[in-house]
């Protein structure tokens, strides 16, 4: 069989629409406002030897990092037909605790080929004729509100991973399309929200479902062995096109530095290097001097190091690439062993897969900058901001946890201003909409605007942060893991660096600042105020400019 151009693409574009299709599932069925408002969440479909095939257009962190998940649960589980293997664990593939990974195998025989050619009508998936050839993995990852973690929503300091919440290896959720009721009550009883950890448990279930529904139509229509060959097609595609994006990077190799502000429990910083290696359509990119694994919550696993890479070297190409795992055959990931790149258990893990991920990004863009200065934006905000608080919500008398990021400013691009108040690179969410967070929380918010001159000026300006204000209506005890407030993110060819945020807790009509990775008890009638930082700018501001301004 030849691979035809437009069949590529219609292949590309079927098997995106399924993740596409799982995600939008997900997000309607979910009971938290976390995956229903914030959508964090990715969905995403692998070929039957654990390769990723698409991707849906949700969470880079998530995405990148799930093939080590699929190839922790096939070498866990023997996983048949209509099995879920249901895992969180950040040393097999995971990212962090809160994060919980379904992986779904999906079978086919031949008998949907013979249909098609005998002039039978396609039928649903359900008579799709399933046997025991692999076609397909269909996964989806949610982040769950609380996982039993210390504090609430399972997002505080930390020093090792036992504090973070339940560790879950690879283990069936469900057995031949029936879920396990004894995981399932392992899991809820070690949650402080089960009826919303259920719900949004049941909503990656349903995901999963309508995934292998969608798989089973499109081998009904298109049959096995061709569906089969331009999986493979599509692996060798991705490459050829990573291969060609390398060649168009001056061979040399890259150096850059950044710094985390810290750990949570020291005031060192905390060191990220990186050595970019291009060469003749391939990249080493190799990690070696970054700082040692801390001992707080900042720690990533290779997964996520990884994650961030790939989201990186994705973002050189087009728009219209698939998003699968033949992107990284040319691009070799070096991570020392016990580094804060690649941590070993029992570290803690909790703020790696959402700050240190953002500031690999920062670090891994500034050194592809002196490759392609008329290419790489300025520093984005760099961090992910996350809040996190829970207490007893008066209205039902029972616990409630809540998590969410807030976003920031993007930095600057070679040709436009960075835009102001959202979410980049890593994490792709959305905002909790005040009248959700109101709604389902007892809490008020009392500020929600743009920060105002918190971007970096230059040619391009960079965007501006948010100032986030959430009154507590009752006793919570919260967290924040957040960064950039001593270090501010970069700004690019003569743009100024945007300005750092900062976290402070209004009590009793005394300011409190709060580190930028913190716990906190805050009374009823107490306010939380996150300022967060803008965007670095990018290029000088000619005196002719100058002028005009002054003027």
């Amino acid at each position: 069989m030849r691979v035809d151009a437009a069949e590529l693409e219609v292949f590309k574009n079927l098997f995106h629409s399924v993740a596409e299709e799982m995600g939008a599932a997900l997000r309607r069925s979910a009971f938290s406002p976390n995956i229903k408002e914030r959508r964090d969440y990715s969905c995403a479909v692998f070929d039957g030897q654990g390769r990723a095939v698409a991707m849906g257009d949700h969470m880079p962190v998530h995405l990148g990092s799930m093939p080590m998940s699929v190839a922790a649960a096939m070498a866990a589980l023997d996983l048949g037909p209509g099995d879920i293997a249901m895992l969180n664990d950040p040393f097999a593939g995971g990212t962090h605790l809160p994060d919980i990974t379904l992986v779904m195998p999906v079978f086919a025989s031949d008998t949907s080929r013979k249909r098609q050619a005998s002039g039978q009508r396609v039928k649903a998936a359900a008579d799709c004729g399933y046997g025991t050839k692999r076609i397909v993995f269909v996964i989806n990852r949610a982040h769950h509100s609380d996982i039993g973690g210390a504090q609430p929503a399972s997002m505080g300091l930390s020093e090792e991973i036992y504090q973070e919440g339940l560790r879950i290896p690879p283990v069936f959720l469900a057995r031949r399309g029936t879920i396990q009721p004894d995981v399932l009550a392992m899991l809820l009883a070690n949650v402080r929200t089960p009826r919303e950890r259920e719900g949004d448990l049941t909503a990656q279930v349903a995901a999963c479902r309508l995934g292998e529904r969608r798989v089973g139509e499109l081998l009904a229509k298109y049959g096995v062995a061709k569906t089969s060959f331009y999986l493979e097609a599509l692996q060798h595609y991705s490459a050829r096109l990573m291969r060609a994006a390398l060649r168009r990077i001056p061979d040399g190799v890259y150096y850059a530095e950044d710094h985390l502000d810290d750990d949570g429990y020291s005031s060192k910083p905390v060191r990220l290097r990186v050595r970019i290696l291009i060469r003749s359509g391939r990249a080493i990119v190799d990690f070696a001097g970054s700082a040692p694994a801390c001992r707080g919550g900042v720690n990533c696993v290779l997964a996520v190091t990884t994650s961030a890479v790939f989201y990186v070297f994705r973002c050189l190409l087009g728009e219209d690439v698939p998003a699968c795992s033949g992107l990284m055959n040319p691009i070799e990931v070096r991570a020392p062993e016990g580094s804060v790149v690649n941590a070993q258990a029992p570290a803690a893990v909790a703020a790696g897969n959402v700050e240190t991920s953002q500031r690999i990004v920062d670090v891994l863009l500034k050194a592809l900058a002196r490759a392609l200065p008329e290419r790489i934006p300025a520093a984005s905000s760099g961090t992910m901001n996350n809040i996190s608080f829970g207490g007893i919500n008066p209205r039902t008398a029972e616990p409630f946890a809540y998590y969410e990021t807030i976003a920031g400013g993007m930095g600057a691009r070679p040709n436009l201003e960075g835009l102001s108040g959202v979410h980049t690179h890593m994490t792709n969410s959305l905002n909790t909409p005040i009248e959700a967070l109101e709604s389902a929380y007892p809490v008020r918010v009392r500020r929600y605007s743009l920060r105002r001159g918190s971007g970096g000026t230059g040619r391009f300006r960079g965007g501006d942060g948010i100032v986030r204000e959430i009154e507590f209506l009752v006793d919570v005890r919260g967290s924040i893991l957040s960064d950039r407030r001593r270090f501010r993110p970069y700004g690019l060819a003569g743009g100024k660096p945007g300005k750092v945020g900062r976290n402070r807790l209004l009590l009793n009509g005394r300011v409190v600042p709060l580190p930028s990775k913190s716990a906190f008890e805050a009374p009823k009638g107490s306010i939380l105020r996150i300022e967060t930082p803008g965007g670095g700018g990018w290029g000088r501001v000619s005196q002719k400019s100058k002028g005009k301004k002054q003027k």
